[in-house]
């Protein structure tokens, strides 16, 4: 069943994620401060990953919100429910949650020079298009746009948005937010880099 959505009222979500998900280990480096609001300055110099199309994949659990950059970190996580290296953030969320950035291997040493973190820092500006994710309640949100992702992940409820119940890997509905500039046609591009990423 697929349709075009435009909710009046804004749902409030409950986290109903199952699992566990390890919140400390030999190789995390903990961060007790907030990330400081700052506003977006110019291009840092980053390292390749930065070069292409950023990618962006985000897991909201147990009041933790992680935040992965690469994709086989990202599938890694799901079926694991860890990752080797990571950068924590305690209370650094939109609500208070715990910020938890997973790091490659090669990023474990130089964290200030990931760009998805510089991003969510304000040290460099939005990125014109993104290809995002992010998994809470049981749906999967899809992004191009990263002004809208953060939307999101602050009120929890997208604005404009069109869903195809059931088109997950296992099931999930699948969210494609959607706003003013596109909200007019069904978002087939997005579509089709959902399922790119995910066959």
């Amino acid at each position: 069943m697929k349709r075009l959505h435009k909710p009046l009222v804004q749902l409030a979500f409950t986290l109903s994620i199952a699992g566990l998900v390890s919140a400390c280990g030999s190789n995390e480096v903990k961060m007790t401060e907030k990330a400081s609001a700052q506003p977006a300055m110019a291009k840092t110099t980053m390292d390749s990953h930065a070069e292409k199309a950023l990618e962006i994949y985000e897991v909201h659990h147990e009041g933790r919100i992680h935040v992965f950059y690469d994709r086989k970190l990202y599938s890694d996580f799901l079926a694991l429910g860890e990752t080797p290296f990571r950068l924590t953030r305690i209370g650094a969320g939109p609500k208070g949650e715990t910020l938890v950035f997973g790091l490659t291997k090669h990023d474990k040493k130089k964290p200030g020079k990931v760009a998805v973190i510089n991003l969510f820092d304000g040290k460099i500006a939005s990125p014109e298009k993104i290809y995002a994710e992010m998994r809470r309640d049981g749906r999967i949100y899809v992004f191009n746009d990263y002004e809208d992702m953060t939307a999101v992940r602050q009120s929890g409820n997208p604005n404009l948005f069109y869903t195809e119940i059931g088109a997950g890997p296992k099931g999930e509905t699948v969210v494609y937010v959607l706003n003013e500039e596109t909200k007019k046609k069904r978002p087939d591009d997005l579509i089709a880099a959902f399922k790119q990423h995910n066959s």
